[in-house]
Order: C-alpha cells, then structure tokens, then sequence
C-alpha cells in the first residue's frame, strides 16, 4: 500500500535531521532510502513507522493519517539492523510472538509460522534458539518475525549491515526474490550504493535531512539531478569541469580530435576485470579511466605513454561545484560504500 510523506521536518536539538520532506512511495514495490550517515534516512523510516514524532508534517500509509497513531495501530513490520531477537525463545516463537500477542488461534500460529519458516528457508531450524544461527539465518528470522502480522508496510533499517560483504550480496538477491513473492510494500535504509541499485524498484536519494532526487536505479545512475547525486551513486572522476563515470571516458593514442585531452598515464591497475588507468592532465588533474582488460590489450599503453581522452558522447556528467581535489572523486564514492 503506498505512504505519502508530506512535509515532515525534524529536529533533535539544533541538528535538523529532516528538512520538509515530501515523498510518494508507491504501493507493492521495493524502495530504498539512500545516502551517507547522518543524511536523516533511518529517521524518516522510524517516523514512517512511529518509532519518532515529527515535529511537523502528515504521515499517510495506505490512505489512512498515521500522523498521530502508535505504532501497532499502523500495521507496519520493522526489522532492525542487529535482529533485536528474543535470545530465550526458539525460532519458532521468535517469528510466534505478533500472532500470540494479538491472540491469534494456535492453529492459525503454527499454520503461518511453518508457512514463513518455509518461506524463509529456516524451516529445520525451528527449535533452535537465535545464537545457534548464523547471521544471514538470524535476520531471515527476523523478516519471517516482521512478515507475520502480515503487515501493510515492511520496513527495515539498514538489515544487512552487520553481516559481510558474501552474506550481505546473498541476502540482499534473497530479499528480492521474497519481495517479487510476496508483494509487500517495502521500504528499506541503505547507505550501500550498490544494494540499492541491485535491489530497489525506486531510489530515495537523501542528504542533510533533504532529498536530492527520487527515481529507479537507471534515472539516477545515468541522469543524475546534481553533482551531489552524480557522486554518490558510483564511481567518478572529473576531466576539466565536468563530472563523469570512468568507463564513460574514451582514450586513445591516435591524432587528438578537437575536444580530446592530452595526457600522461601515470598508472595502471589491474582490479579483477576491470584495468584503472590513472592519465595526469596538463592541467594538473589525474584522471582515471576504467577498461576492460580487451580494451586495455587493443590499446597496448604503458605507464608514461602519451594519450587523448574524451567524453562518450551521451554519456551523463554533471558539472563540479564543489571544492574536491581532481581525481580524488572515484575514492570518495568508494570510501562511502
């Protein structure tokens, strides 16, 4: 069902953690709150769920003013980012433990936790109490714990940011196999680039308690709002003025053609696939261009040579308005994942 934001501001104190917010997310699909800490993501969710009052603003959620409603009166699963588990119980009465408190039949509970527990690849592990679970395990509980109630919205908070970068590709892949199942209105905080884009129907981009952009994975990626959002959603490095993803930038040792910028390769790195090429300007900037490791052979440079690079036409930039080091923006945006 979907939720409507309507200029929601908070404060905590003299930090402004949200600045008159507005936002649809539509009903039944996977979107994402994206952006570096401290951005006002995990406080909007928690307003979303009513886990924090806003100090003004109108909360809908499946046309219904949750503004002033309690948190069990909103039909919303949270799931935390460390489980928040009770340690004494099973599994079972872990995911159990909404339907008990809402005085569910037993048969009813034991139909829908086996249901879940099924769902959520956890079914012979019932009996089991949380610490004997790994933690990919643990927070697949703990969505089988917010799904029970069958809730109007999902929302979790960061879900996989305890775990490692293996765990964490493998869940996020799950998360959206379960979304595509159940159908779930589902909003989740992230400040990983790449979950959001390999997850989300729609990305929330948001920084210092504003939005910066709302759209899918490919609007922001290829046509980013600002110079804001250009860096925050991949890599990128900058070529005179102008911001632009690294793969999107031609080099060549040919004749150099009218817009082309002479260079010297200062580096070369070999990253799995891909081959970085670090060309200095005589400008004074230090550029780096991302190939792939064919492009880079057909190419037959080496430290020292002399190059020409170029923007792909097409390709999306932004100009640069802040005061970053040239060079340094592809280490920025690696740093914030």
């Amino acid at each position: 069902m979907s939720i409507e934001i309507a200029g929601v501001s908070k404060r905590f104190g003299d930090f402004v953690a949200l600045d008159n917010v507005s936002v649809s997310i539509p009903s039944g699909r996977l979107t994402a709150l994206l952006g570096p800490s401290g951005g006002g993501k995990s406080t909007l969710l928690r307003i979303i769920a009513g886990l924090e009052r806003s100090d003004s603003g109108r909360v809908e959620i499946e046309g219904i003013d949750a503004t002033d409603l309690p948190p069990q009166k909103r039909n919303v699963g949270f799931v935390f980012q460390h489980y928040a588990a009770f340690k004494h119980m099973s599994v079972r009465r872990n995911v159990a433990f909404g339907l008990q408190i809402r005085k569910r039949p037993k048969d009813e509970i034991a139909g829908r936790v086996d249901e879940l527990l099924k769902l959520v690849h956890l079914e012979q592990f019932g009996d089991r109490l949380p610490a004997q679970l790994s933690g990919g395990q643990r927070q697949r509980m703990a969505l089988a714990r917010a799904l029970a109630v069958q809730p109007t919205v999902l929302l979790l908070d960061e879900p996989f940011g305890a775990l490692d970068a293996k765990v964490r590709k493998e869940l996020r892949d799950w998360l959206r196999r379960l979304h595509d199942e159940v159908h779930v209105t589902t909003v989740f905080v992230t400040h990983d680039q790449e979950e959001a884009l390999e997850v989300a129907d729609e990305i929330v981009v948001i920084n210092e308690g504003r939005i910066e952009q709302i759209g899918s994975p490919d609007d922001l990626y290829d046509r980013p709002a600002n110079d804001f959002v250009m860096r925050f959603l991949g890599p990128v490095t900058q070529l005179g003025d102008q911001l632009v993803r690294p793969h999107d930038l031609q080099i060549s040792t040919g004749a150099a053609g009218p817009d082309d910028v002479g260079g010297r390769v200062t580096r070369i790195t070999r990253i799995g696939f891909e081959i970085r090429v670090e060309v200095a300007t005589a400008a004074g900037q230090t550029v780096v261009v991302t190939l792939t490791r064919n492009e880079f052979l057909a190419l037959g440079i080496d430290v020292d040579a002399t190059v020409h690079l170029r923007i792909t036409p097409g390709s999306p930039t932004t100009t640069a308005v802040t005061g970053q080091p040239a060079g340094l923006e592809e280490d920025l945006a690696t740093t914030a994942q």
